[in-house]
C-alpha cells in the first residue's frame, strides 16, 4: 500500500495553487506553466508544465498532460507523464498511457492504457 503522508500534492489547499480554473470554464488549446496549477472545469488540448497539475473531482480533461507531478482526482483522456509522480485517486480516471518514476492507482480508480515507470530524469 502507498503511504501517502509525505506527498503534499495529495493533502492539498486550494492556497497552495497560483492558478484554478473554475468548474464552470471549458478551456481548448494549449495550456504550459511553471506553478502550480489546478483544474476543475473543461480542456481540451495540451497541458505542459514545470510543476505540479491536479484534476480535481468533476473536472474533465481532454488532453495529452506533462508535468512534474500529477494528480487525477477528475477524468482524463489522454497520455499523461508526470517526471515524478502520478497518482490518481479512487474518483479518478486516465484513459490513455502513463510514463512516471512513482504511479499510484488507487484501489477503486479507473485506468485503461499501458503504463510505464522510468527513472526520473526519463520521465
Amino acid at each position: 500500500m502507498y503511504d501517502n503522508k509525505g506527498c503534499d500534492l495529495i493533502d492539498y489547499e486550494d492556497s497552495d495553487f497560483n492558478t484554478i480554473m473554475a468548474s464552470d470554464i471549458s478551456f481548448t488549446g494549449k495550456i504550459h506553466f511553471t506553478k502550480p496549477f489546478m483544474i476543475r472545469g473543461k480542456v481540451n488540448g495540451t497541458i505542459t508544465a514545470e510543476s505540479d497539475l491536479v484534476v480535481d473531482t468533476g473536472a474533465v480533461v481532454n488532453a495529452n498532460i506533462s508535468a512534474e507531478r500529477v494528480l487525477v482526482k477528475g477524468s482524463v483522456k489522454g497520455n499523461v507523464s508526470g517526471s515524478d509522480l502520478v497518482f490518481v485517486t479512487a474518483s479518478g480516471s486516465i484513459i490513455g498511457d502513463i510514463t512516471s518514476s512513482q504511479v499510484v492507482l488507487e484501489p477503486g480508480s479507473l485506468f485503461s492504457g499501458r503504463c510505464s515507470m522510468v527513472k526520473s530524469n526519463e520521465a
